[in-house]
């Protein structure tokens, strides 16, 4: 039993480590890795005994453990661990982590395309305003709705660059970048294709299309709009805008209007053509965005190719992948596969349990309790859990039965808190995870002056649609 807990403790302290960042001076890269590598250390090393704890909490082996129980049968305890653990478990998980990581990549590097080529200065010099009241609704409202477009991560990231244009000073532009992630989580809530775990949902069969729209856009509208009412009477005065001359001095003549507009339509459109590529060949989201970048790339070659070798390569893809910011990443990677080994030892499964008992079943509550945990776990595994838990009831079913029909109220109210429950804290959504890299948000500084706002955001959407359809 002491592994199935020693796991607990290395994510906690690598949690802790991770959110004192700044006064431990240790990136948070670093300690993500060593909790990601070190929990699933541990997971091997007290496999069987961690197999044993599990199956004496349920009183019966957990389903996928009979894969285990096959292997343990044909070569015994040794190779059993070795081979579910360190080959079945790791690579599955290490798969689906990898189609985030390569999502998330492909996005960072065409918007950093579009930037280098001066796309989004056609944008910010349509955003005149100075006054921060009246910006933060501007690119709340632009980014809500480009979150249920595109999806939270890739708006997050394309927002946030364009932030850069319009905010100087820093803790001005962590408080706008923090303010799009809570509107990017509540605009991907309602679309099918806006958040990965409305999306699993939607893939799956448990949500379709039209109706987590109607339910779910007014939660996450007022998600968003309770927090801009409360800064629109507590924020005051105006940005400071800034000093780009300097850049644009170095970089005049480099790159022509007509070719800032070409590249930002192609990189936008790009980004756009994702979902419909996943729609029309049925193959995952971080494959339209590879292909969307290797179209940039070669389009950008082409248009570079008779510059001058130092203006092209800061121009080209090659010059512009040494800007991507690979720390994030890396620490993408290592919450979650300690995450993911959370998941596989069965501490997730145990939590989702624990929450149905102690609930008595109240959907409300249940979906409530999982929006909050996915402020500090990943909202992916808790979703995952809870598809595990509870089956789709047929079509015509009655009374508790009607909540877990396709487009039952649990689905719809699982897609809402664990879409938007996540902004509670800055590490709770891979929005929030691209900006803190990106901005090198402190994770204190969040939970100080955001997470509040965020869970005042949380609990007016989620009593709007308790009041809709309670």
């Amino acid at each position: 039993m002491i592994w199935f807990y020693l796991m607990i403790i290395i994510f906690i302290l690598g949690y802790t480590a991770i959110a004192l960042e700044h006064p431990l001076k240790i990136d948070k890269a670093a300690s993500a890795l060593l909790i990601g590598v070190l929990t699933w250390v541990a997971f091997i090393i007290g496999g069987e005994d961690i197999i044993h704890t599990f199956e004496s909490f349920l009183g019966a082996p957990y389903e996928k453990w009979h894969a285990f129980l096959a292997l343990h049968a044909e070569g015994g305890t040794h190779h059993a661990i070795e081979t579910f653990i360190g080959k079945h478990e790791l690579l599955h998980h290490l798969g689906e982590i990898s189609e985030i990581l390569f999502f998330l990549l492909g996005a960072m590097t065409i918007v950093e395309i579009i930037d280098q080529h001066e796309g989004f200065k056609i944008i910010t010099d349509k955003i005149k305003t100075l006054k921060k009241v009246k910006l933060l609704w501007i690119l709340s409202v632009l980014t809500f709705f480009m979150s249920a477009a595109l999806d939270n991560l890739t708006t997050t990231i394309v927002m946030v660059a364009l932030l850069r244009k319009l905010v100087g000073t820093k803790k001005d532009r962590w408080f706008f970048a923090s303010m799009i992630i809570l509107a990017a989580n509540a605009g991907g809530a309602w679309s099918p294709i806006g958040d990965v775990t409305t999306i699993m949902l939607w893939v799956k069969g448990n949500v379709t299309t039209i109706p987590i729209i109607v339910d779910v856009i007014l939660p996450s509208l007022v998600t968003m709009i309770a927090p801009l009412i409360i800064l629109s009477f507590t924020m005051k005065g105006e940005i400071e805008r800034p000093d780009l001359s300097a850049h644009h001095e170095e970089e005049e003549g480099h790159v022509s209007k007509r070719t800032s507009t070409f590249i930002l339509f192609l990189g936008v459109g790009s980004l756009l053509f994702v979902p419909v590529f996943k729609t029309i060949t049925h193959l995952p989201p971080y494959m339209g965005m590879l292909l969307g970048l290797g179209n940039l790339w070669l389009i950008t070659e082409i248009l570079h190719k008779r510059r001058h070798k130092e203006t092209s390569t800061k121009l080209t893809v090659v010059g512009i992948l040494t800007r991507v910011d690979v720390p994030t990443v890396l620490f993408f990677l290592g919450i979650l596969l300690a995450v993911a080994s959370l998941q596989s030892a069965g501490h997730l499964t145990l939590l989702a349990g624990w929450l149905d008992v102690v609930t008595n079943q109240n959907i409300y509550v249940i979906n409530l309790a999982i929006g909050l945990l996915s402020a500090i776990v990943d909202n992916v595994p808790l979703v995952a859990g809870a598809m595990g838990m509870y089956e789709i009831s047929p079509a015509g079913s009655v009374g508790n039965a009607a909540l877990f029909m396709v487009d039952g109220k649990f689905w719809q109210f699982l897609a809402y808190c664990a879409g938007t429950g996540g902004s509670i804290l800055i590490i709770g959504s891979a929005a929030g995870v691209a900006a803190m890299g990106m901005e090198k948000i402190d994770f204190i500084w969040y939970m100080k002056k955001i997470s509040l706002l965020a869970l005042v955001g949380y609990f007016a959407g989620a009593a709007t649609y308790y009041l809709m359809f309670s």
